[in-house]
């Protein structure tokens, strides 16, 4: 039960749920597109996704400057049974919504 606390600590912050719920929905997609939707510095955005990248929530790769970032495959059948959640229920969460808007409309447009 040790790894699924750890999992669930790391999703606890709002910020991060969100980041994993667009990543869900979105698939991979950079840093910069990240901050535009959730309206919040890219530094910050940076910094829980590092955290989720340690926790082997997501994965990043690099292009030139940019970073991208997608969820990890599902190493178990919670995180798998989650990452469907964040897409099918959380994706119509009215904060949710607004980020997908927000993302629509990002200016970084090397996704």
């Amino acid at each position: 039960m040790e790894n699924e606390a750890a999992f669930f600590k790391v999703l606890a912050d709002s910020t991060r749920l969100r980041l994993a719920v667009l990543l869900s929905i979105q698939g991979e997609t950079c840093v910069c597109s990240l901050a535009e939707a959730l309206d919040a510095p890219e530094y910050k955005i940076s910094r829980h996704l590092g955290i989720m990248r340690s926790a082997g929530v997501v994965e990043a790769r690099r292009e030139g400057t940019w970073i991208h970032y997608k969820l990890s495959n599902a190493r178990n059948r919670l995180e798998k049974c989650l990452q469907e959640c964040f897409r099918d229920c959380l994706a119509y969460h009215a904060t949710v919504k607004a980020d997908m808007k927000r993302l629509s409309k990002a200016t970084c447009k090397n996704d």
